[in-house]
Formats: structure tokens, C-alpha cells, sequence
């Protein structure tokens, strides 16, 4: 199963390493990465393979959460049926 992860919020160092640390020891692989900063403000996506994830799509959910939390942005991660489905025009 496809997943997309958005990252937002206020730019500081180590964001790209928290997460992709938890993301690899997860099991979870990066398929696709943007990243920008715009005026001090951190947006990244990823579109990730969660076939070999350790843990169930909601736990990854709520610690991907948890994490944003820790380190002062916004992590979430949804299933990619359902991002498409949301931004079709």
C-alpha cells in the first residue's frame, strides 16, 4: 500500500532526518520526496511504500503525529486512494 506524508511548519534544523529516521526504522520506504522553504516555512511530501511497514496504517498514523509534535510541525499521512481522491479536480 501507497501512503502520501506532508510536513508543515516553521523551518529548523532536523526535520528531513526525524523522519525519515522513524521511517526507515519502520520498515517504510520513500518512493517519491519534495521539499521547499518558503519566507522560514518547511513543506515537505513524500509518497511512501507501507508494504513492509512493522506497524498498522493507524499506528503509523499517530506516531508520525506524535512525532510532528516533538520536533514542532505538522506530520500527517494518509492512504493515496484517498489523497487522490481528495485533490481531483
Amino acid at each position: 500500500m501507497k501512503g502520501i506524508i506532508t510536513v508543515v511548519g516553521k523551518d529548523r534544523v532536523g526535520i528531513i532526518a526525524k523522519v525519515c529516521t522513524y521511517l526507515a526504522e519502520d520498515g517504510i520506504n520513500i518512493l517519491d520526496i519534495s521539499q521547499t522553504i518558503v519566507s522560514g516555512w518547511f513543506n515537505m511530501m513524500m509518497v511512501v511504500d507501507l508494504s513492509t511497514c512493522c506497524h498498522r496504517f493507524e499506528e503509523v498514523v499517530d506516531q508520525l503525529s506524535k512525532l510532528g509534535n516533538e520536533i514542532g510541525v505538522d506530520i500527517r499521512l494518509q492512504r493515496e486512494d484517498i489523497f487522490n481522491s481528495m485533490h481531483r479536480i
